[in-house]
């Protein structure tokens, strides 16, 4: 699918960094010097065809609640019995799979309250049938944010 110049341009703005604020349609529009409802328009069509989707974040800090990733090895075959033991689990957000690093074969993302909650969500994962190894993993400063998609990228879509 080929986009319009002006979808590109609508893109880059919805995709650059604004704080954790969504934009509206009608800052758009005043950036961009087109009518709102001609952004509302493409906005719609962007998202109905899925080219564009939304999702609010929750600041976990402000709970005291973290965000810890684990990156998991996997053996013997085992890879889909232990993400659906993971998926079980509720303190799981997301389990992906990934190639890449030899080591790696599953990012589980969870939220999880304290160290002790690390450790016991660690030994629970080394501990499952199929599981080589598991390390993990959190992020505890964004250092720099940029754009969602980098905006030449854009121009080919």
């Amino acid at each position: 699918m080929k986009l319009c110049a002006l979808d590109r341009e609508i893109l880059k703005i919805i995709l650059a960094p604004h704080n954790g604020k969504i934009i509206s349609s009608k800052e758009i529009a005043k950036r961009l010097s087109v009518p709102a409802t001609t952004v509302q328009r493409h906005r719609r069509k962007l998202e109905d065809e899925e080219i564009l989707t939304a999702s609010y974040c929750l600041n976990l800090k402000r709970f005291g609640l973290r965000h810890v990733d684990f990156l998991v090895s996997t053996q013997n075959g085992k890879t889909m019995l232990v993400i659906k033991k993971l998926e079980k689990m509720k303190e799981v957000v997301s389990v992906t799979r990934s190639i890449g690093q030899p080591t790696i074969d599953l990012q589980v993302e969870t939220i999880l309250m304290d160290n002790e909650e690390i450790l016991n969500m660690l030994e629970t994962i080394k501990g499952m049938d199929g599981v080589r190894d598991a390390i993990w993993s959190e992020s505890i400063q964004r250092v720099v944010q940029k754009a969602a998609v980098p905006y030449h990228l854009l121009d080919y879509v």
